[in-house]
């Protein structure tokens, strides 16, 4: 595999917190050769311990190369630190315990100088095997008077450790231990450069006398104390070793490679400083051809790993206090290495024989940026338009031309302006679906502006031809829709204005006026609710079902007519069909129980809804009331109840009961009912029930006031626990029922005319 290939293998980068840098490398394909393979295996304690396969010894910590700091510093090398055994002799029972054979023999690794053989106890000679000609050992004496001693016999510098300490602190600890450690009761003996035989270690005792006695192998620097015992040291078992290493391989390519990008120390030495500034070099190779090895380092100015590609990255010399710049210079990092630029009065006023250029080159990035600016801001009109269906909006507008009224497209700019940029002082309602704000358009018309929360994309097309067939309608009772905006990040519809608030506000005391004090202007309110209902149901080719008809979305203007509004659960559907839905929505106390029970939307549905309204205009109660018994709490039930028990005239409105001519509000009373039975095709259609009451408007003969009796008995008691299971809300499986406060708080009734906003874009089912 070459060296490339190594570089992006996804391999595991350390075993037990110690990290295995490449060369080395864990698994096949992940190192370089056979001599830095990595095993990760588990000890008996559970922990992860790596072993170096070549040697099968546990590595304690692996070392890169450290920086070639000047031109006159050794070549830097990488090191391995291992566990080896410790050798001893009379400190158990076994008698003599040999240290395990080092075997380094035709390996990249060998023992580097910074070991030492040290030797405790009294009486031997311990010395280095297999390194002739050299000849490693040191002897230690005891004299009589030494008694046994107690304490730790060598204390630990750690001086070569994963960190690592400057080499003037590693020689002071050497110049200590060679005082202390000076062959009583311990001796020490350095070591040849590079040895890489089969090495042991042996003790030999040079008196009768015996005793513990352990020698050792060690890169750790130790300070001795003439008060201890040599048993410790035995107890301990292993020592650490460093090991220097090197890339022992013939065939060098991926380092001489361009990729790796290493330039040979020898050449580099030879060059000159400009030179160097003028050549790219990653790292420096010494490329020893006669001891056939190769070692690499990240030159001056680097730091990281050579074997790596890109492994050598800049080092700030500017963050090290050491690198120092004189009084009115200051450091800039330049790649491997560092300047010291002047601050001088002289370079400030170059700076400002340059500042007019700087600052026209400023104002042209301004002018740049706003354009830049606005056109994102366009681009992202653009992108809503087409989102929320414009380009559809468009085609339907098209193929309607000279057919119908055209549907207006505002911009986003014109209902900015008209709204002050949806200022809050603006708001005439929130729900929770949108908010609705007032304005006026530059023509000088006031207008109510609808902007939903959330938009559902998969329904952008029933949306658009929604807003096409609603434009169309024109209804003296209808708040007619003048057009939309698809320029924002939701569509925004735009209503006429309605001034006079809604029905629910009128009836139930919210406005200071006498105007439902009357019998003949709620019934002429009935009417107009009626005949918008039934235009919508016969319109043209696509009914339109309003899906939440409800006292608070009954509007009165400056006439009090009403007009019917709030389109935005409604739907168009094909003729003699009906419309089923996954999920059930509306408002309690006006919900079709039908509906609810079977998700099955029919014209029916929002039959029955009118007729909890026509309760409404004849008693003077709320839909939904807590004052009222807990049978009673819906209108619906309450009215049914007072129908079967002859008692229609105490239900009536105290405000028109005196003044109102009673077979008119009996006979009103009745459609109510008709309106309000339990199953849907029992129910008279809206043009029936808007002919009756232009019926019972025009009659005036006394009607006499007859007893109700029910058709049927049995269906009043199921229609009754279906509108009380409606007042419950009770989910069932993926039906969800919508109530406004007001409709279960008496105190929280009073909603402004607004207060309930439901969007004619389709939401998202959640």
């Amino acid at each position: 595999m070459d060296f490339a290939d190594l570089t992006v293998s996804p391999c595991q980068p350390d075993c037990g917190g110690i990290e295995i840098p490449y060369p080395f490398g864990i698994g096949k394909g992940c190192y370089l050769e056979k001599w830095y393979e990595v095993t990760c295996n588990t000890s008996t304690s559970g922990k992860l311990v790596p072993y170096l396969s070549a040697i099968n010894k546990e590595v304690v910590n692996i070392s890169l190369p450290t920086t070639l700091k000047s031109d006159y510093d050794p070549f830097p090398y990488g090191s391995v630190r291992i566990k080896t055994l410790i050798s001893s002799k009379g400190c158990s029972s076994n008698g003599e315990e040999l240290g395990s054979l080092l075997n380094l023999t035709d390996t990249p690794f060998y023992v580097s100088q910074r070991n030492t053989l040290i030797a405790v106890g009294c009486n031997n000679t311990a010395s280095l095997t297999n390194v002739e000609p050299s000849i490693v050992q040191c002897k230690s004496s005891c004299g009589t008077s030494y008694q046994t001693p107690t304490k730790d016999y060598l204390a630990v510098l750690t001086c070569n450790t994963k960190y690592g300490y400057d080499d003037m602190y590693c020689n002071q600890s050497s110049i200590m231990d060679e005082k202390s450690c000076n062959g009583i009761r311990c001796c020490k003996a350095n070591l040849p450069d590079r040895i890489q035989q089969t090495v042991g270690v042996r003790i030999e005792n040079t008196t009768t006398a015996g005793g513990c006695t352990v020698a050792f192998l060690t890169d750790e620097a130790y300070i001795f104390s003439n008060v201890s015992n040599p048993h410790r040291l035995h107890a301990k078992r292993y020592s650490t070793v460093e090991l220097g290493w090197f890339i022992h391989t013939e065939d060098r390519s991926f380092v001489k490679s361009l990729a790796l990008g290493c330039y040979d120390i020898k050449e580099y030495l030879n060059q000159t400083y400009n030179q160097r500034k003028n050549i790219k070099i990653n790292c420096l190779c010494d490329f020893n051809v006669h001891l056939n090895y190769t070692r690499c380092a990240c030159p001056r100015g680097y730091q990281g790993n050579p074997y790596s590609l890109g492994g050598c990255t800049d080092i700030n010399e500017c963050e090290d206090k050491n690198n120092y710049c004189w009084e009115g210079t200051r450091c800039v990092n330049l790649q491997g290495a560092y300047d010291c630029v002047s601050t001088s009065h002289r370079l400030l006023a170059i700076g400002l024989g340059t500042s007019f250029g700087s600052l026209t080159f400023v104002g042209g990035i301004y002018l740049l940026y706003k354009f830049i600016k606005k056109q994102r801001k366009l681009n992202q009109k653009k992108k809503f338009f087409k989102r929320n269906g414009g380009l559809l909006l468009q085609q339907q507008l098209t193929s309607t031309e000279g057919m119908v009224e055209k549907t207006k497209v505002f911009s986003s700019r014109e209902l900015e302006k008209a709204t002050e940029n949806f200022s809050s002082n603006r708001i005439l309602g929130q729900g929770g679906q949108g908010t609705v704000y007032k304005g006026m358009l530059v023509d000088g018309r006031i207008v109510a502006v609808k902007k939903s929360k959330v938009v559902d994309e998969d329904k952008l097309e029933e949306f658009i031809n929604e807003v096409v067939i609603l434009s169309q309608i024109n209804h003296r009772n209808i708040v007619k829709l003048l057009g939309c905006c698809l320029e924002t990040n939701v569509p925004v519809l735009v209503y006429e204005y309605i001034p006079n608030g809604n029905l629910f506000e009128h009836l139930h005391d919210e406005f200071d006026d006498n105007m439902m004090a009357t019998w003949e202007m709620r019934l002429r309110i009935a009417i107009d609710i009626a005949g918008a209902l039934s235009y919508l149901h016969s319109f043209a080719t696509s009914p339109i079902y309003h899906r939440d008809v409800k006292s608070t979305n009954i509007m009165l203007d400056e006439k009090y007519r009403a007009k019917v509004s709030d389109f935005g659960t409604s739907r168009t559907v094909t003729v003699d069909h009906t419309h089923l839905t996954t999920v059930v929505s509306g408002t309690v106390g006006y919900m079709d129980p039908e509906y609810f029970q079977s998700s099955q939307f029919t014209d029916k549905s929002d039959v029955y809804s009118f007729g909890v309204v026509l309760v409404e205009l004849i008693t003077g109660e709320k839909s939904i009331s807590f004052l009222r018994s807990q049978e009673n709490r819906t209108l619906a039930t309450y009215f049914i109840l007072a129908m079967k028990e002859n008692k229609l005239f105490d239900i009536i409105d105290a405000r028109i009961r005196d003044g109102c001519m009673l077979s008119q509000v009996t006979a009103t009373a009745k459609v109510a009912r008709k309106c309000l039975n339990l199953k849907g095709r029992k129910r008279p259609s809206m043009r029936e029930v808007s002919m009756e009451l232009d019926h019972i408007r025009m009659s005036s003969g006394d009607m006499q006031l007859q007893e109700y009796v029910s058709e049927n008995e049995e269906e009043e008691e199921k229609n009754k626990g279906v509108v009380e299971d409606t007042m419950r809300v009770e989910s069932r499986s993926n039906e969800v029922v919508t109530a406004p406060a007001s409709q279960y708080n008496i105190a929280a009734a009073s909603s402004s005319s607004w207060s309930d906003v439901e969007p004619l874009f389709p939401l998202q089912t959640r």
